[in-house]
């Protein structure tokens, strides 16, 4: 069924608000994955702020070439999804590239990373590293752990002071 001019439009524009405010988009080939799989990544996404859109291609190239984005849509293989990341750059880079381990039909194509377009194997390499939160806690517990050992270094002291206290109380 032909989609109208005015929905054309529509969708057009709706793209273009998405990609202006988007951290990172990921093209991905979804062709031969179930609609059940592809639901159940849509909703992972969600709850990480992001969000799978499904275009045509001609579409979605006049909305990135509105956002100021230039991109070949033609070079891109299968059917395409797009997967905006509003909050987080690793969140949705790794949920689909779990997601394409899992599903080898599922590829990811490329993307844009700040309006800076990456190939596929610069967004798994995103994907692979660890996410904001894993390197808090690598820092915190950097920090914390010099401070610790001081404390049982010191604590050691006082308990050896403590020792050697009450055995002259005793001898004497």
């Amino acid at each position: 069924m032909a989609i109208t001019k005015d929905k054309k439009k529509t969708i057009v524009s709706e793209l273009e608000k998405k990609i202006a405010k988007q951290k990172l988009v990921i093209f991905s080939d979804f062709k031969g994955v179930r609609v059940k799989e592809l639901s159940g990544l849509r909703k992972q996404i969600k709850q990480e702020e992001g969000e799978l859109r499904v275009a045509k291609k001609t579409l979605a190239r006049i909305a990135f070439k509105k956002a100021g984005l230039e991109i070949d849509t033609k070079k891109l293989e299968g059917e395409i999804a797009f997967v905006f990341g509003y909050k987080d750059q690793v969140g949705p880079a790794k949920m689909l590239y779990q997601f394409s381990k899992n599903n080898p039909a599922f590829k990811i194509l490329g993307g844009f990373l700040e309006k800076e377009q990456k190939g596929a194997d610069e967004i798994i390499a995103l994907a692979q590293l660890p996410t904001r939160d894993e390197l808090l806690a690598k820092l915190v517990g950097s920090v914390a752990s010099p401070l610790s050992g001081l404390a049982n270094v010191l604590q050691g002291n006082i308990k050896g002071l403590i020792t050697v206290l009450s055995k002259i109380k005793t001898n004497s």
